[in-house]
């Protein structure tokens, strides 16, 4: 198949040809060049890197109603907040179906990863990787373990089970939770993380010490606050339709001009449906409304690029041939890509490619 069109990926954006065998890129060039004269099958579209949902809570998809009125404190704040007793009233069997089906939700939408905070400790790890067994989706769980002063047993259990830590913010955590937590993430080679500036702004120097791998929101954040984020070189997650529940937009304009990483994410499965396409959407949208712009490319990488550079696989964020992660094609016009695809992806205009073989079966390229 031959895919006609263009190409965004880390590289930027260019007009394009990309032709797949079995599933794998197995050529990329100028439009015109392909030298094929019509013998295979030919399609208009956008060739991109495979999206990433970079920060999720899906255990909250167990969730079947309309959560009760009321500020973030009431709905996620733990221990008592609304989500954490609705996680403790159902059973493991339908949060393992509910989380289930919100990844077959983002394969079926092309995402190829997802960046998860898992609550519940060591078992709610285990139950998260139970829920993406035999799922083509990658699954980054960042556990959060229970007690309070940690303990190094359960710690140890969370970091086994998981891929790191993922934290409430630094008003819910000392500083001794913080600095205990992330001593045993880099002891593991494994992540830290932890929400700020959510709901209210938090200084900086209190929640980069110690320095996180991730901060998510930032939705109370200064001007100078980007700047020492920035500074410190934390890729920051943005989840624009959870801010906007609550009353609040994280400056995305600033963080273009400022040229901080960011990455984006549909955050509680109970608010809204994890769906990356619609999240881009929501923040092309919603930064107008504010009057302060963002560019769609910006959003476009967030999705698409920051995430793999993040997660180590910079390889994964270019589309040629040889690349680890299968690449997205959508049957989109391509003269203005950024633009198309922040705004207009839908599920029926993603092309479904075959999976391609495993590695040394034999397969050419």
């Amino acid at each position: 198949m031959l895919v006609e069109g263009a190409i965004l990926d880390a590289d930027g954006i260019r007009s394009a040809y990309v032709r797949f065998r079995g599933g794998r890129i197995v050529a990329t060039g100028s439009l015109g060049t392909d030298g094929l004269r019509g013998r295979e099958r030919r399609l208009r579209g956008i060739v991109v890197p495979a999206p990433v949902n970079s920060h999720t809570h899906l255990g909250d998809a167990v969730s079947v109603q309309e959560p009760p009125p009321g500020p973030v404190s009431q709905l996620v704040m733990p221990p008592r907040g609304y989500k954490f007793r609705l996680l403790a009233e159902s059973t493991a069997s339908a949060k393992r179906r509910a989380i289930r089906a919100a990844l077959r939700r983002m394969e079926r939408e092309g995402v190829a990863a997802v960046v998860d905070f898992r609550e519940e400790g060591r078992p709610g790890a285990e139950l998260f990787r139970a829920a993406a067994r035999g799922l083509a989706i990658r699954t980054v769980v960042l556990g959060r373990p229970l007690t309070r002063p940690i303990e190094a047993s359960e710690l140890e259990g969370v970091l086994a089970a998981g891929d790191g830590i993922g934290l409430s913010s630094s008003r819910d955590e000392t500083s001794e939770t913080r600095r205990t937590v992330a001593r045993a993430c880099r002891r593991a080679g494994k992540r830290y993380a932890l929400h700020a500036s959510e709901a209210v702004r938090e200084p900086p120097e209190r929640f980069l010490d110690p320095r996180p791998d991730l901060v998510v929101h930032l939705a109370k954040a200064t001007r100078d606050d980007l700047v020492q984020v920035r500074d410190a070189r934390v890729p920051v997650v943005v989840c624009p339709r959870s801010n906007a529940l609550f009353g609040r937009q994280p400056h995305l304009a600033a963080m273009e001009r400022l040229g901080l990483s960011m990455l984006i994410g549909t955050d509680n499965a109970m608010f809204h449906a994890p769906s990356i396409w619609r999240e881009l959407e929501f923040a092309y949208v919603g930064t107008r409304l504010r009057h302060r712009p963002v560019s769609a490319g910006f959003l476009a990488r967030s999705a698409l690029v920051a995430p793999w550079e993040w997660l180590g696989r910079p390889d994964a964020a270019r589309v040629a041939a040889g690349t680890p992660v299968q690449p997205l094609v959508v049957r989109l016009p391509a003269a203005d890509p950024a633009y198309q695809l922040v705004t207009r992806v839908a599920e029926h205009l993603i092309v479904r490619l075959p999976p391609p073989p495993p590695e040394g079966d034999g397969a050419r390229p």
